[in-house]
Parts: structure tokens; sequence; C-alpha cells
């Protein structure tokens, strides 16, 4: 466990604000888009975690809910989103499943969720704490998408020429794009590196179609009309 007593984290001044000590009374939290929701939820779990410095371990334990139980699971991903299972019956799931191996806290935080018709949303608040953890920690996130999924060795590489470029720790966030043919497209805030093969072959088409209209203008009396 990593102990980051100096993290401050922002906490939300209006009553949407979670609680992770709430229960099922407070049931009326405005129906806000995911990633609003998922921002609110994370400051509340991260400004809990704080106080005894087990952020790292909740926000690990985060991911592998994420990562390892939902996203090879569908089905559990429906009944955490479904209107139709009651909120006793989602937090009786989230015992059984999680309450032995994740961080009492982050269990605590699931069940309040749960009672506010909000459990589905658990990847966005997910999300929303990785990016908030990261901003804290002063990580930067580096976006990267390629043809094929990362070796471990280009991994590596890619993100020691970053470190050393932006003279910060950064942590890739990867995805895999078929559309790009080969190469990547790394985005770091505002600035992009694309060295993708669909880029390429873009250019070299805008660039072939600009010297044909070039060579067509500057040869345009071939084509005048003789009427």
């Amino acid at each position: 466990m990593v102990k980051l007593p100096s993290l401050k984290f922002l906490r939300r001044s209006t009553d949407e604000t979670p609680n992770v000590s709430e229960t099922a009374s407070h049931s009326t939290v405005l129906d806000v888009g995911a990633e609003q929701l998922g921002k609110t939820y994370a400051r509340a779990l991260l400004a809990a975690t704080q106080a005894d410095g087990s952020t790292d371990a909740v926000v690990s334990d985060l991911n592998a809910i994420c990562d390892e139980a939902l996203l090879h699971s569908p089905k559990l991903q429906l009944a955490f989103e479904s209107p139709q299972i009651d909120a006793a019956e989602k937090c009786r799931v989230v015992d059984r499943l999680f309450g032995g191996n994740s961080h009492p806290l982050l269990i605590k935080l699931m069940k309040v969720m749960a009672k506010r018709g909000r459990l589905g949303y658990l990847v966005a608040v997910r999300d929303a704490a990785v990016d908030l953890f990261d901003e804290a920690a002063g990580r930067l996130v580096a976006e990267v998408r390629t043809a094929v999924p990362l070796t471990e060795q280009l991994r590596g590489e890619v993100t020691q020429q970053l470190s050393t470029r932006f003279g910060k720790t950064v942590r890739l966030r990867e995805s895999v794009d078929t559309g790009l043919v080969g190469g990547m497209v790394i985005r770091v805030g505002d600035t992009v590196f694309d060295s993708s093969v669909a880029s390429r072959l873009d250019k070299l088409g805008k660039s072939a179609a600009a010297g044909f209209a070039r060579q067509l203008l500057e040869h345009s009396d071939r084509f005048s009309s003789t009427s």
C-alpha cells in the first residue's frame, strides 16, 4: 500500500456529493450524465480514502472489479444496472462477490450507489477516480491507440520516451483501433503524435490530389474549349 498524505481532492459543495456512510434515505440525486456522476462519486471516494492513506489500495481494488469482474461478466454489469433488482439484493451480491477481497470503503460506496440506483455507473466512477488520482499525483495520462495491442517492450519504450519528453511520470491508457492499419496515435493533453499508417495514407492521398489539381491548373490551356 502506498500512502499519499499530500493528495488533495476536491469535495463538491452541493447536496449531490455522496458520503460513503450515507444510507438509502438519500435517493434524490439529480439525473446527471454518467461522466459527471462518475466524478461526483469519485471525489467522495477519494476524499474518504485520503484520511487513512488507502487511496492507492482502493483505486487498485476498483480497477480490479471493473477490469476483471464487470468486463468479463456482462450479466453482472446488467444486474448492477437493472432497476428490476432491488438495492438489498444488489448489496448482497456486492458482499458475496467482493466483500472479502476489496477495501471496506469501496464496498461501502458500492452499497451507497446500489441504494441510490447508481451502481450501473461504477465504471464511470473508476474512470474519474483514476483521472483524479493521476492528476493529484502529478502523473500525465497518454492515450495510445494502436492497430494491435502493445507488447511489453514497446509499452516500456513509449512510456520512457514520453516521460523524458514531458519530464513527468506517464501512465498509458491503451486502446486498439484496427482502422489505423499500423503504427500508433498518442495524445497527451492537446499534443498529438500520429505515426499511424492510416494517417500516412491519408496524407499521401491528399498530396496526390493536390498535385493533380496543380497540374490541372498549370496546363488548363490544354483543356480550354474550342467552341
